[in-house]
């Protein structure tokens, strides 16, 4: 029997363009082998609602992956132009799976959109398109695909993020939307150059903005991220 933590992934659901418009579950193989490098077993969870509270029952920590937009009623918001692709199912599952993590104490780690999502669900709001938020002047939709990087982020002393990545590392940037304000339960662990958050922490809780899955195999630092959360998780 394997002694490594069992972690659940959420997973985006594309449908297929043709054939017989099939509906899929499914996500980047970086975030499985990111999470395998630091000791964990992947395990992807399609998106049905009605048996998160099992699948977290059976997981020892769950991984929100990165996807479409938060839609923006989850922040008393109205959708605003530059809104992107939505998938209320998936925004209703990924909260299942928090609250039910939340609840039964088991650690939670979210990547781009997870980290947006997990500030919602405490309470927090995002700016819903980020050329569109005063001060924002960093470019956080980059072009250039990976593995390359993009802006730097300074780490706050103290977190664990800090302890695991140092004072400051350059990471990649694929969104458009960002956190506006922080939730109340969560502290932040990391700002862009522009000021913006980029990661947070809480109890049980990492969330980071950038994608360590897609950097790790080439730039080695990223794989702190996924180090930090095994920790939290330990």
């Amino acid at each position: 029997m394997s002694a490594r933590p069992l972690i659940g992934l959420s997973t985006s659901q594309p449908t297929e363009a043709a054939g017989l418009g099939r509906h899929f579950n499914g996500t980047s193989r970086g975030y499985a082998e990111g999470l395998a490098a630091v000791g964990a077993l992947p395990l992807l969870l399609p998106t049905l609602p009605d048996v998160a509270a099992e699948y977290v029952w059976r997981v020892d920590a769950v991984l929100l992956t990165g996807g479409v937009d938060v839609h923006p009623r989850h922040f008393g918001a109205h959708p605003l132009p530059g809104l992107g692709d939505i998938d209320e199912e998936r925004d209703a599952f990924e909260a299942a799976l928090y609250r039910e993590a939340r609840a039964q104490g088991k650690p939670v780690f979210g990547i781009c959109r997870g980290l947006q999502l997990i500030n919602v669900l405490e309470g927090g709001t995002l700016w819903q398109h980020l050329p569109d938020a005063p001060g924002v002047w960093v470019d956080h939709a980059q072009v250039a695909r990976p593995p390359s990087l993009g802006h730097d982020v300074t780490f706050v002393p103290g977190s664990a993020l800090h302890a695991e990545h140092g004072e400051r590392a350059f990471v990649n940037s694929y969104h458009h939307q960002g956190l506006d304000t922080l939730a109340p339960t969560l502290r932040a662990a990391a700002h862009a150059p522009d000021g913006l958050v980029e990661a947070v922490e809480g109890d049980g809780v990492i969330a980071v903005q950038w994608h360590p899955e897609l950097l790790f195999t080439v730039h080695p630092h990223a794989l702190g991220t996924f180090r930090a959360f095994m920790t939290a998780l330990r």
